[in-house]
C-alpha cells in the first residue's frame, strides 16, 4: 500500500515500509489485510517503534479487551471525548466506527455533532455525560458522578474502563490536533 502524501505537520519522519523493523512491517500488513489500510495515527507513531507499541498495545486493550462495554460504547466514548476536544482525526476515525458497528450512518453523525440528540440507552447517556464532563471539566467529577453511574448499571470495574478509554482519547486527541494529524481518506466514506 502505498503511503498518503500528508499525514502530519511535524518534521518527523514517517519511515517508508520497507525501512521499518520485521515486527512493525508484520503489524502494518495485518491492518493492510483488517482495514485495508494503516491508519495515520499508526504511521506517525512509526518512527518510533517503542512507542508505537505502546499507543497499539493500550489501544488494543481498551478497544478490544475484555469489557463490560461493548466496542460501540468504547467508541461513542472516542467521539464524545473528541467531540469536546474537536479533533478532526479521531471525530472521522471513529464516527467512521461507531457507523459500522451500529450499522447505523445517523448515529455516527449525531455522535460526532451532538451525542444527546441521538437515541441511546438511558445507560448509555449517563456514560457519555460521565465521557463528556471528565473530559471538559475533570476536577469537577465527585463520588455523586460515579453513583450516578452505579444507580443506572454500570460496574466499578466498567467505571474504570469508561475513565480509561475518556483519558486515552484525551491523550490521543492532544498528539492529533498538536502534530496536525489528518485522518485516511477512506474513513470519510466508510459504512454511509
Amino acid at each position: 500500500m502505498s503511503q498518503p502524501k500528508y499525514i502530519h505537520a511535524l518534521d518527523v519522519p514517517v519511515p517508508e515500509r520497507k525501512d521499518l523493523d520485521a515486527g512493525t512491517q508484520k503489524y502494518f500488513d495485518i491492518c493492510d489485510e483488517k482495514l485495508g489500510m494503516v491508519p495515520n495515527v499508526l504511521a506517525s507513531y512509526s518512527f518510533d517503534p517503542a512507542k508505537l507499541r505502546a499507543f497499539s498495545d493500550m489501544y488494543g486493550d481498551l478497544m478490544l479487551g475484555d469489557s463490560g462495554l461493548s466496542k460501540l460504547e468504547r467508541e461513542m466514548i472516542a467521539v464524545v471525548v473528541s467531540s469536546v476536544n474537536k479533533c478532526f482525526y479521531c471525530l472521522t476515525a471513529h464516527g467512521a466506527a461507531v457507523r459500522e458497528l451500529s450499522g447505523d450512518p445517523i448515529l455516527g453523525e449525531l455522535m460526532v455533532m451532538n451525542y444527546r440528540a441521538a437515541e441511546l440507552s438511558p445507560k448509555q447517556k449517563t456514560m457519555l455525560d460521565f465521557a463528556n464532563k471528565l473530559t471538559e471539566t475533570p476536577a469537577k467529577i465527585e463520588e455523586e458522578d460515579r453513583k450516578t453511574l452505579r444507580d443506572i448499571g454500570w460496574s466499578d470495574r466498567d467505571i474504570w474502563d469508561i475513565s480509561a478509554t475518556v483519558a486515552f482519547f484525551n491523550m490521543s486527541n492532544r498528539m492529533s490536533v498538536a502534530i496536525d494529524m489528518m485522518p485516511n481518506e477512506a474513513y470519510h466514506s466508510q459504512a454511509r
